[in-house]
C-alpha cells in the first residue's frame, strides 16, 4: 500500500472523531433547548445548533466519508473481501441518516423548541453511541 496511506487513514481518524463529538454534542443541546423557557435562551441554542451542524458536523462527516473511501478505493483489492468493512459502512450509511435527522430536527426546534420533550432528546442522544462501539469493534477485532 502506498507510503501516504497511513496519513490518509490519521485525517479519516481525526475527521470520525470530530464528527462524533458532534453527533454527540448537538442533540444534548437539543435537551437544553427543549428545556428553555425563555426567548433569549431559546435563540442562542438555536445559534449554536446552526454553528455546531453547519461549522463543525457536516465538514467532518463529509470528510469522514471522503478519507474513507479514498481509503477503500486504494485498498479495494483486500477490502472487497473483508465482511467487517461492509458492516461498518452500512453503520455510516445509517449514521449519515442520523445526521440528516439531527438537521431536520435543528430546524423544527427553531420554530417550536417544545417540539419534542427533553426526554426524548435525551433517547435519541444515545442512538450513535452503539454505532460507535459496533464500528469501532469491527474495525480493531474484525471479526469476519
Amino acid at each position: 500500500m502506498a507510503d501516504y496511506f497511513n496519513w490518509i487513514k490519521a485525517a479519516h481518524i481525526i475527521s470520525v472523531v470530530c464528527w462524533f463529538a458532534a453527533i454527540f454534542y448537538l442533540p444534548r443541546l437539543f435537551v437544553y433547548h427543549a428545556m428553555s423557557d425563555d426567548k433569549i435562551s431559546q435563540e442562542r441554542f438555536t445559534i449554536m445548533e446552526r454553528k455546531l451542524y453547519r461549522g463543525i458536523m457536516t465538514p467532518a462527516m463529509i470528510a469522514t466519508w471522503a478519507f474513507g473511501l479514498w481509503m477503500v478505493f486504494l485498498g479495494w483489492d483486500v477490502y472487497k473481501t473483508q465482511g467487517w468493512l461492509h458492516v461498518k459502512i452500512f453503520l455510516v450509511i445509517l449514521l449519515s441518516a442520523y445526521h440528516g435527522a439531527c438537521g431536520f430536527y435543528r430546524k423544527k426546534l427553531v420554530d417550536n423548541p417544545q417540539y419534542k420533550s427533553h426526554v426524548f432528546w435525551r433517547w435519541f442522544n444515545e442512538v450513535p453511541v452503539f454505532a460507535l462501539v459496533i464500528i469501532v469493534i469491527l474495525v480493531v477485532v474484525k471479526p469476519f
